[in-house]
């Protein structure tokens, strides 16, 4: 469990840091291509307000000629982008796009001097020795634009965080019943030899104990001595055994057969040749313990359980099917998460180590491979057998 634990706290770190990295590179990428938009439209304004000043330099010559008409046009079409005009003294003669209503008489001076640090100013030539200037600043589009990016990067840190809080919370619930199903677990396996010991404890305060007494104890515990083995390879790494399915099978299913009650017919089928495959014998008959007590469970304790093993090419396959209450098809892959209800049908927690013990351990497959309410379902284990 140790080491699926820690395979599981890597693989959600790999995913913050790839939800971080994500982040960063739409952070970099909105920045960059606003900020060039920011230029290019920059420059389309300065070049707007040279010719707002040369048409503006033309209007104010009492000399000019001809028609006048195009140079008032291009005055009058600027609606957006705020510009005084001073004289050569630094006097204001002219302004457009800046609202003074309503603003005290300092404003246009402290406006003449935001316009001055945010743009170099266009010379308007008026005579030879006169020159006017054009201080203007950004329009409204362009001014939006520049926060743009700072509002974008606000909405994608609020992602990334509410995404992070949730993500979060989610592993250290998914922790949280993987050690509490481990804990039920363990309380589960240790519940019947310990019961058991403690009957033979009592008997033997009696004075009489039967003649199979110590054979029955020394049962009891082997069998704790199984459980404790059990665990302790879960935080190790198992070793594994080339060993014949049908054999590894038979053997803990004949175990299940004498501890179920008479309302459970068991039907076992095996391959006509060894089926060898590279197995821990202890774990894997953990698995099928799980399996078998999670399909009684789903009988309610009565009906018709199966297993089956054969070898299709380099596949070994093992199918346990039984006559319960049945699976809902859209909690298939439910059944074997961590924490999952299972009261009502009857699948225990033991699934989720199950699954574990499969994947983790043998490089298997475990999955549902059918289930019909009320007639039957069918676990399917799938390794890999040696051809």
């Amino acid at each position: 469990m140790k080491k699926t634990v820690n395979s599981l706290y890597e693989s959600r770190k790999f995913i913050r840091i790839i939800l971080m990295l994500l982040a960063v590179v739409i952070s970099i990428t909105t920045l960059y291509l606003s900020q060039l938009l920011v230029v290019k439209i920059a420059g389309e304004e300065k070049k707007k307000m040279e010719m707002w000043a040369e048409a503006e330099s033309i209007l104010s010559d009492p000399y000019s000629e001809g028609d006048l008409g195009f140079q008032l046009r291009v005055v009058q079409s600027n609606t957006t982008i705020p510009a005084i005009l001073v004289d050569d003294r630094g006097d204001i003669i002219n302004l457009v796009n800046v609202d003074t209503v309503g603003k005290d008489p300092g404003f246009l001076q402290r406006k003449l001097a935001e316009f001055k640090v945010e743009n170099e100013p266009i010379v308007v030539p008026v005579d030879e020795n006169t020159d006017y200037k054009v201080f203007y600043g950004s329009s409204t589009v362009l001014t939006q634009l520049q926060y743009y990016p700072y509002v974008v990067l606000g909405i994608v840190a609020l992602f990334m965080f509410v995404s992070y809080a949730a993500f979060s919370y989610s592993t250290r619930s998914e922790q949280n019943k993987v050690w509490v199903g481990l804990a039920k677990e363990t309380a589960h396996q240790l519940g019947t030899p310990i019961s058991s010991l403690m009957g033979w404890v009592q008997v033997m305060e009696m004075g009489a104990l039967p003649e199979n007494a110590g054979v029955e104890m020394r049962k009891d515990i082997d069998r704790l001595n199984i459980i404790t083995e059990r665990f302790s390879k879960i935080g190790s790494e198992p070793v594994l055994e080339d060993l014949d399915l049908n054999d590894v099978v038979l053997e803990a299913m004949n175990y299940m057969k004498n501890r179920s009650g008479k309302g459970v017919n068991f039907e076992t089928s095996y391959w006509g040749h060894p089926v060898v495959c590279s197995i821990n014998k202890n774990l894997f008959h953990w698995v099928i313990e799980n399996l078998v007590k999670n399909s009684i469970d789903a009988m309610d304790g009565a009906g018709r359980l199966s297993c089956s093993v054969k070898q299709l090419k380099n596949k070994a396959v093992v199918d346990i099917t039984d006559t319960g209450k049945g699976i809902p098809s859209n909690q298939m892959k439910s059944v074997f998460k961590p924490g999952y209800t299972t009261k009502k049908r009857g699948w225990g927690l033991g699934l989720s180590l199950a699954k574990r013990i499969i994947n983790d351990y043998h490089r298997g497959d475990i999955y549902v491979k059918e289930s019909i309410p009320m007639e039957r379902t069918t676990i399917r284990i799938v390794l890999t057998a040696a051809v």
